[in-house]
């Protein structure tokens, strides 16, 4: 194990984390839109709710816990990372807005499948995992600081 393996851990989550506030920020960005994408028939769909999928680098949990078991070793992770990006299959809301460009014949409106309220709660998420990075990160960073220093 390098004596950087804490570091790039974090950095690993660091990185998914950012990614994750970032497709957050595009579905509440996009959470109006009416118009995004062409479907099979050649009609505009409403913008569909993205979602991040996150996984951990290298093995799965289980082959860390036989691997501490079997060997006595720490059967620490390497870090994570983004495995996809998938759109929420959940159905449009459907608005009465007759006056819409986009309303039907009967005056509704198909808007994203996008919960503000959802969102803010993914961001939240991120964040707070984002800042607990940052502390882990430089807690990492002191304790390297202080080994070199008992060198002096």
């Amino acid at each position: 194990m390098s004596i950087f393996h804490a570091i790039n851990t974090s950095a690993s989550s660091l990185t998914a984390q950012r990614l994750r506030m970032d497709v957050v920020s595009s579905n509440i960005a996009n959470a109006q839109t009416t118009r995004a994408v062409l479907n099979e028939d050649g009609e505009y769909e409403p913008y569909r709710r993205k979602m991040v999928t996150l996984e951990p680098s290298g093995n799965s949990f289980q082959s860390f816990l036989n691997q501490a078991v079997d060997s006595g070793s720490d059967g620490s992770g390497s870090g994570v990372n983004v495995s996809q990006i998938t759109e929420d299959e959940s159905p449009f809301k459907v608005v009465y807005n007759p006056g819409h460009p986009d309303a039907n014949d009967a005056g509704y409106v198909e808007m994203p499948n996008v919960d503000p309220l959802k969102e803010m709660v993914d961001m939240m998420g991120a964040t707070r995992s984002y800042e607990a990075n940052i502390t882990s990160l430089n807690a990492s960073k002191n304790m390297l600081l202080k080994a070199l220093e008992i060198g002096k």
